[in-house]
């Protein structure tokens, strides 16, 4: 069999401004602090990758920066095949953090895709190159909750989530936001593990008796407590996600065998890339979980292949509408003041159009006409 290509990684830290603050009920951030990673192979090609910095990934800059250049690097230079998935099983199995595999594995499925001559999201048995987004609200006052809610469904957002925390009258908040959106417009919560189980039932059904058709409640109870999510979801008749609680294949099977949620958000900082998010969503559809693909703030980079991935998840031909697909929650690179790279993944509202280009379909990094090196 051919050898591997040779490839070389680099990893660059990027800090980007955000357009306004972003905070939920465990942190208040106003930059992205992101690595990019560009995995680059003895045929000219470059791959590209991201692995967000923040207390919910749970790692550092220089950490993933030796990570990548380190023992990641050493994994991909020992495989040996033709194609990426020896490379792509050595980089899943690694102990190395979930964002630093994240990075590596999109760029290594990057560079898969462009040798194929596909764009990713084909690449990975995809259809359609569009796939729709929520948005979402910051933790705030019912007030500028609404202000908010009527500018983005103004523009075409017709699927609003809303950070909650365990202050302030929770039901008030989510009225004024119903009252903004209408009746049509999909309302979701993201509670990031503000409450006890309790207060979360109280909550929540505080919410149900107002009549306010909340889709989905997401990560009521701080995770790694299994039994409370699955007290919050025996008690409540609104939908309950998983987030922060699932990370990996063990948390999922946990979770299916305590019933303890409905559905589960994968997210590639969390499962460290496409591969595992694949094994991931595969084990919760034949367990009859719903799925919804998640981001953590980042670039267009990051966005690409999770849009990527969510296109491979659906088996319906492209929609005409967003009434036809449920959103996915990858809003994250609309909170970036600009994007560190040229190509790749474009919003145009709640639309992200994947390029037709092969892999992610990036050509450089932002002001430049060639790759890092």
């Amino acid at each position: 069999m051919k050898p591997y290509p040779g490839v070389t990684l680099r990893a660059r830290a990027v800090t980007i401004p955000l357009v306004r603050p972003f905070i939920t009920a465990v942190r208040r951030a106003t930059v992205l602090e992101t690595v990019l990673v560009q995995a680059m192979d003895d045929d000219g090609r470059s791959g590209w990758g991201e692995a967000p910095i923040s207390a919910v990934t749970k790692v550092t800059t220089p950490g993933v920066v030796a990570s990548v250049h380190g023992p990641l690097q050493d994994l991909v230079a020992r495989s040996d095949t033709a194609d990426h998935a020896e490379a792509l099983s050595h980089v899943s199995l690694s102990s190395e953090s979930s964002a630093a595999r994240m990075a590596v594995d999109c760029a290594l499925h990057d560079l898969a895709a462009q040798r194929h001559g596909s764009p990713l999201f084909r690449y990975l048995g995809g259809r359609s190159p569009r796939v729709f987004t929520d948005m979402t609200l910051s933790v705030d006052e019912p007030a500028a909750l609404a202000s908010e809610t009527r500018q983005h469904t103004a523009h075409g957002f017709d699927c609003i989530k809303v950070k909650l925390d365990a202050g302030g009258d929770q039901v008030a908040r989510m009225r004024a936001v119903r009252r903004a959106a209408g009746p049509h417009v999909r309302l979701r919560i993201d509670a990031n593990q503000a409450f006890t189980p309790e207060e979360a039932v109280r909550v929540i059904t505080a919410l149900e008796d107002a009549g306010l058709n909340i889709d989905v409640f997401e990560q009521p109870v701080p995770a790694g407590v299994w039994e409370d999510l699955a007290y919050v979801t025996r008690r409540v008749n609104t939908p309950i996600m998983a987030d922060e609680s699932v990370w990996t294949v063990e948390d999922l099977h946990r979770l299916i065998d305590l019933q303890a949620a409905d559905l589960v958000n994968i997210k590639l900082a969390k499962t460290g890339g496409v591969l595992p998010a694949m094994q991931l969503a595969q084990l919760a559809s034949s367990a009859g979980l719903g799925v919804l693909v998640g981001c953590m703030i980042e670039s267009t980079v990051g966005i690409g292949a999770a849009a990527s991935f969510a296109a491979s998840l659906t088996e319906s031909t492209e929609p005409t509408t967003a009434a036809h697909h449920i959103p996915q929650d990858l809003d994250g690179g609309l909170w970036v003041a600009s994007s560190p790279v040229n190509g790749g993944a474009r919003y145009d509202a709640n639309v992200i159009t994947l390029p037709e280009r092969p892999g992610l379909g990036i050509f450089a990094a932002a002001g430049q006409e060639t790759a890092l090196r």
